[in-house]
């Protein structure tokens, strides 16, 4: 695993109090999960299912699939791994920059991997491909019609699609539904991003039965903890609108053009709620380490993701009042420097 992930708010002795480094959705209210958790608290207390069959049934008929074609995880990142496993040794393309992860689960299963930028020309030899939609860290969401006209041309190649942050954008994606019906796609999601849970550590593949089986069959029993089963089971039951997208992504926006304004950044177009900046002048890291440390602000350095260098940042859209604050403590660090 590449060091320098988002959410590192332990490298900081400062309080942290305004989170900009976390994909994860700022105004998720936890109430009422807590509430329904600290009345299940039993659960802990006895081995959870094997497999979380009950789970995975609920999800099937939430989102018209067969139980077959879910397999919950122990968040995104093991169905990351676990494909990389039941795939291991194939020639794999990754569409950069993105999630290091795709590329360290591949090397670690015997992949040879092709950083690729475009989905314009692919290798001939490819087997995989990797990419994140909407993509982290760019915020792009690349066009399902197009991606779907792809996967149809290319019915040699599997599609490993990470839809982590498909409740962040108004574009078009696959459904579960529809990638269950292609023979070569893999989706992968998140529970974590819009119900702010990543403690819990709670994802799911959606996939036709037959790739399905191949991936379980190298999932290791108990992966998903009891707290995270019974927390999937209470959430996928939650109707309320705990997420106004249209008014967060107006949100980014206003913060996009704002950092536009101060002269420093050239900022990235997003479709989603965090965005992509590169400083025009100075390095990423110390203008999050003053943040930290001065403002009780954290960013994330981008730096680490492959195909980008030392001046880029990626923020995620907070309150409007935290976005204000974070762009005045970027106009101090501007003074100072």
């Amino acid at each position: 695993m590449i060091n320098g992930h988002g959410d590192d708010l332990y490298l900081y002795e400062q309080k942290i109090t305004a989170n900009f480094s976390s994909n994860a959705f700022y105004g998720a209210d936890l109430h009422g999960l807590k509430q329904h958790l600290s009345e299940h608290m039993e659960v802990i207390a006895s081995y959870p299912e094997p497999e979380p069959y009950t789970l995975e049934a609920l999800m099937a008929q939430k989102y018209g699939l067969q139980k077959e074609e879910v397999c919950v995880t122990n968040g995104a990142t093991e169905a990351i791994y676990l494909v990389a496993q039941a795939f291991a040794g194939c020639r794999s393309g990754i569409v950069m920059p993105t999630f290091s992860e795709y590329a360290d689960a591949c090397c670690m299963h015997q992949h040879r991997v092709t950083s690729l930028y475009s989905l314009q020309m692919l290798p001939n030899n490819l087997e995989m491909l990797w990419l994140c939609n909407p993509n982290n860290p760019t915020g792009k969401v690349f066009d399902k019609a197009e991606l779907t006209a792809l996967i149809s041309k290319h019915s040699d190649i599997c599609f490993v699609i990470d839809q982590s942050y498909e409740d962040f954008t108004l574009k078009p994606l696959l459904s579960a539904s529809e990638a269950a019906e292609f023979p070569n796609v893999i989706l992968l999601h998140s529970l974590t991003k819009r119900f702010s849970i990543p403690g819990l550590r709670l994802g799911y593949v959606t996939a036709s039965s037959a790739l399905l089986q191949r991936i379980r069959m190298k999932r290791m029993p108990w992966s998903v903890n009891a707290l995270a089963i019974e927390a999937g089971k209470y959430l996928l039951n939650k109707t309320d609108n705990l997420l106004n997208i249209e008014e967060y992504l107006l949100e980014t926006d206003r913060l996009a053009t704002l950092l536009q304004k101060t002269g420093c950044f050239d900022v990235w177009p997003t479709d989603t709620h965090y965005l992509l900046a590169k400083l025009r002048i100075g390095k990423a890291s110390a203008l999050k380490d003053y943040l930290a440390k001065e403002h009780g602000m954290l960013i994330r350095n981008a730096s680490n993701f492959e195909g980008l260098d030392d001046s880029f940042i990626r923020i995620a859209a907070q309150t409007p009042e935290q976005n204000n604050a974070l762009v005045s403590a970027i106009d101090c660090y501007l003074t100072k420097n």
